[in-house]
């Protein structure tokens, strides 16, 4: 068992854990490695009915549970398929299955299988797509999806290694013919990330610690950004001078209106960032307009910005902002 994984797992022992289960290499080797140390967990599988073997992995799921006396949930897409976007929509589908079921039996945390091939190719494909610095992070050991903790503790542990693990033990688990299509990008870049390696000498490992230290820096912005964000907000609605947004530096002040926007919005995500930047555009100017699910609103040197729908006046339940003639 990888060390890396034992020490990030040691502080969630005792928790109460759910694990997604797809009948894949990494998976199935988590939720072994899950039941070596004890820990707390019940199996969340969802079976999307989108491929032939689909039926197949779902039983096997269920009788590797009940081979290794784990508790097993089993989830049906039965939704319309969606013509386009069909890989996104099934993303979302079972990840809200999952939390609800974390929601509803009182489950700590939920974990999933990405590993160190996955976490290189999102870096790889974010790199191509000319992402910033949230974007080359890439994953998050920890975060958060619908209330629900998600836990990805084989980011540092490569799919070969798993497979290993599964190969020595005798213990079965299925491949995805998806996994071996070059039409997606992730496949290609999957196909051919080794001339990375063999050509320019830039190895797994190196592209790793470039993500691991992104990632300490992404960290430390969000805790800058999440301070400056709860100074201003209260009771849902934010207001505040234009200098708190447009004095500090374009990469915060980005960053900035997307933290305000999601905590007020609600949103799971924050708004992309050409819409942020047309945002940041239009609030050098009194305005008024609607942006993740909530209205931002600038009148002289104050800006507002409250849940969509709610009253989008200066005022406040203890009387009227010092600047009146703005209202």
């Amino acid at each position: 068992m990888n060390q890396n994984f034992i020490d990030f797992m040691r502080k969630y022992q005792g928790a109460k854990l759910a694990v997604a289960v797809s009948g894949g290499v990494d998976s199935v080797c988590l939720l072994h490695w899950l039941v070596e140390l004890k820990m707390d967990v019940v199996c969340l599988h969802v079976n999307h009915g989108l491929r032939r073997n689909a039926e197949t992995e779902t039983q096997y799921v269920r009788e590797l549970c009940d081979k290794l006396n784990i508790p097993c949930q089993i989830f049906y897409w039965t939704d319309d398929k969606p013509t386009t976007g069909l890989e996104a929509a099934a993303r979302n589908a079972r990840y809200k299955f999952m939390t609800d079921f974390c929601h509803e039996n009182n489950i700590d945390a939920l974990l999933t299988a990405h590993q160190a091939d996955d976490q290189i190719e999102t870096f790889l494909m974010n790199l191509g797509r000319g992402s910033g610095l949230y974007g080359l992070a890439a994953m998050r050991r920890e975060s958060v999806r619908d209330g629900v903790k998600i836990l990805r503790p084989l980011l540092n542990v490569s799919r070969a290694e798993l497979a290993k693990y599964c190969k020595d033990n005798g213990i079965k688990y299925f491949s995805d013919e998806m996994n071996n299509d070059p039409q997606y990008t992730r496949v290609r870049i999957r196909q051919n990330r080794h001339l990375l390696a063999d050509k320019l000498g830039i190895t797994d490992a190196r592209i790793l610690l470039a993500i691991n230290n992104l990632g300490r820096t992404r960290d430390a912005m969000d805790r800058k950004i999440a301070d400056l964000a709860a100074h201003v907000i209260d009771n849902q609605r934010a207001v505040f001078d234009a200098s708190f947004l447009f004095d500090p530096e374009p990469d915060i002040r980005l960053k900035l209106l997307g933290t305000l926007i999601q905590k007020i919005g609600g949103d799971e995500y924050q708004p992309r960032l050409n819409s942020l930047s047309n945002a940041l555009i239009n609030l050098q100017h009194d305005c008024k307009f609607t942006l993740g699910h909530c209205t931002l609103r600038r009148l002289g040197t104050r800006i507002l910005i409250v849940s969509e729908g709610s009253k989008t006046s200066f005022r406040t339940r203890y009387g009227k902002q010092k600047s009146k003639k703005h209202e």
